[in-house]
């Protein structure tokens, strides 16, 4: 009998998406170039000053060859047969100007800000600098130069990326909680991670940042730091430790809304399956701007429509 409970239990649930014709144009809508070249294009695309070109013309060029997967001088041939198809009479910047410009571009991450307030979901992936693919390391193991970098994600409950931060491949997660609090303008009213989280630096930063609901499970064998006095604010993790030996960790997860944490890993899954494994750029500032550019992509997508499943009983 509880063999057949246990199977019940890990068995997984079919979902069915209900707004699939919405969906479905939402899917073509990706791949057109009106939503990704603005109609004022020319009014952009220059700058004043010394630079000849604006940042919204290199960000444009920088969109284009991370949504179409292009190398620089490939990208500047597709943009130019683009606009003289479209009869925009610009000149277009040469691939060194755009890798050089990468650098130093001034790129903002794209979001709502209708939204009164949010919670912020994080986690963290590899992405590839250089190195051999995974066939050979399977083969015969990796050598000193495969490089990586990390990039943090912080998204909203509705898969919205909220905020970005990217890190070498030895920075632990817990070192950029900070960097990814400070990125949210709204109140945050919830925080969700992984038990890579459960750090001291982590809830010092929650405390500082008030925010009221933290969802880390902590480590199995963790104790409660201090004892319950009504004279002093509860201390987060300690609730949920007690919680746990209450209960299970299992029911701990289910009754705080823990599993709202996978909807990270599923940005993380249409960020790799969208852009690769791998970060073109070698410059530091420069794969940062990659990112950015990429994840900005992810939230127009978010914006043109994202699929309404339901449980299939």
């Amino acid at each position: 009998m509880k063999q057949t409970t246990d199977n019940k239990n890990t068995s997984k649930r079919a979902y069915r998406v209900k707004n699939w014709k919405e969906y479905n144009k939402s899917l073509v809508n990706r791949g057109s170039l009106t939503v990704w070249i603005p109609d004022d294009v020319e009014s952009v695309w220059y700058a004043k000053g010394r630079k000849t070109y604006g940042d919204r013309a290199i960000e444009i060029m920088l969109t284009l060859k991370a949504l179409y997967g292009l190398p620089l001088r490939a990208t500047k041939g597709f943009v130019l047969s683009v606009f003289s198809l479209a009869g925009i009479t610009v000149d277009i910047p040469d691939y060194s100007t755009v890798s050089r410009r990468a650098k130093k571009l001034n790129t903002k991450l794209r979001k709502r800000s209708s939204k009164e307030s949010v919670g912020i979901i994080l986690d963290s992936t590899g992405n590839k600098v250089f190195g051999e693919g995974e066939w050979k390391v399977r083969q015969h193991g990796w050598s000193k130069r495969r490089t990586w970098k990390k990039i943090h994600i912080g998204i909203d409950r509705d898969g919205e990326i909220r905020a970005v931060v990217t890190t070498e491949n030895n920075v632990h997660d817990s070192e950029v909680i900070d960097d990814i609090l400070n990125q949210e303008e709204k109140p945050v009213t919830d925080f969700w991670g992984d038990g890579a989280y459960d750090a001291s630096p982590v809830y010092m930063s929650l405390a500082a940042h008030a925010i009221p609901g933290v969802h880390i499970p902590p480590h199995k064998n963790a104790r409660a730091k201090f004892e319950v006095n009504e004279l002093s604010p509860p201390y987060t993790r300690d609730l949920n430790i007690r919680a746990i030996q209450e209960s299970t960790r299992e029911e701990w997860k289910h009754s705080s809304g823990y599993h709202v944490r996978s909807l990270v890993e599923t940005v993380m899954y249409r960020y790799k399956t969208a852009f690769g494994e791998r970060i073109s750029f070698k410059n530091k500032a420069s794969q940062h701007t990659e990112v950015l550019v990429k994840c900005n992509i992810l939230n127009t997508f978010h914006s043109l429509g994202m699929p309404e499943s339901y449980v299939v009983s």
